[in-house]
């Protein structure tokens, strides 16, 4: 699976979306973790210098948020996905795959993402809200806040090792954010939290979609099966699809707008469920659907409920 995925999706530590022509700095993220994951230093060490090279280039340790391939072109702004992935990956690596000389990297990053991408909730001043970026909308009042960056394992993980403890109290927080979002049927893309409670975001629809389909994915992978988000996520997957497919775009009113039968999407809700996922087809050519088949694969594997 490893090596169709490299095939098709890495080029010289590039992870590319062809269909769209950019590299993302979630895609290099979650290149380094399924390398690390499959064993594969040689590519792993690639991915990680085409990172520095073209998206380290803030002045903090976070990435550039995209690079497109025609022209070169950076938005520097950080999505703070991405650089949780790579931190994460790079702790792994050298703690579990003894590919040492990445741990420093590793803190040093997670130090920026909590110095940087937190912000207090405004109805629970005490408590930490992840960023989706550095520079995102913040306010005392109103935070813009994207449920699928809650990925409460490599939070958690980065907190240990970091001895940072904004980092573990953001991701128990996320946690009982994401419930609360669930109980309220809003467990959209993206969503404002306010001092009033949870509105529509400033800047989006307030819709289920592409995001929020991983937020299932990174609970499951964190252990947490039975988290109320899991349950609604599911229900958001296939309430109304047609048989083989799923719900990959909602409206605002929560009507199905968009479905699909693509394995990753697919597989998002098995993983849900802990069953059994599907083997392929890998080489679809969409760089999103097959890249969430890996990441459900390694999920059930690391998560406990599928061997």
């Amino acid at each position: 699976m490893w090596q169709i995925w490299c095939d098709r999706y890495l080029r010289d530590g590039r992870v590319a979306d062809w269909q769209q022509g950019i590299s993302h700095s979630e895609g290099q993220g979650y290149g380094l973790l399924l390398a690390q994951a499959a064993g594969d230093r040689a590519a792993f060490e690639q991915i990680e210098e085409w990172t520095q090279v073209h998206l380290a280039v803030r002045q903090d340790q976070l990435m550039a948020w995209s690079r497109r391939h025609e022209d070169g072109r950076i938005d520097w702004h950080n999505a703070t996905d991405g650089d949780l992935f790579r931190a994460w990956a790079l702790l792994r690596a050298d703690r579990d795959s003894g590919w040492t000389g990445h741990r420093d990297k590793a803190l040093a990053i997670a130090r920026d993402i909590a110095e940087l991408c937190l912000a207090s909730d405004p109805r629970a001043p005490a408590e930490w809200l992840l960023l989706p970026g550095a520079e995102a909308r913040r306010a005392p009042a109103r935070v813009l806040f994207n449920p699928s960056y809650i990925m409460p394992r490599a939070l958690r993980e980065l907190g240990d090792a970091s001895g940072d403890p904004r980092l573990l109290r953001a991701a128990d927080h996320g946690e009982t954010v994401l419930a609360e979002l669930a109980a309220a049927g809003r467990l959209w893309n993206w969503v404002d939290v306010a001092a009033s409670g949870f509105l529509p975001p400033k800047e989006h629809r307030a819709t289920w979609g592409y995001d929020a389909l991983r937020i299932p994915l990174y609970l499951v992978w964190s252990g947490r099966g039975r988290h109320p988000a899991v349950a609604a996520a599911l229900k958001n997957l296939e309430a109304g699809a047609q048989p083989g497919h799923v719900i990959v775009t909602r409206a605002e009113d929560g009507r199905p707008e968009t479905q699909s039968d693509r394995p990753g999407f697919l597989a998002l809700g098995d993983a849900a469920r802990c069953a059994d996922l599907p083997g392929g087809p890998w080489d679809t050519g969409d760089y999103y659907s097959d890249t969430l088949l890996a990441l459900c694969h390694l999920a059930l594997r690391e998560g406990g409920c599928a061997a």
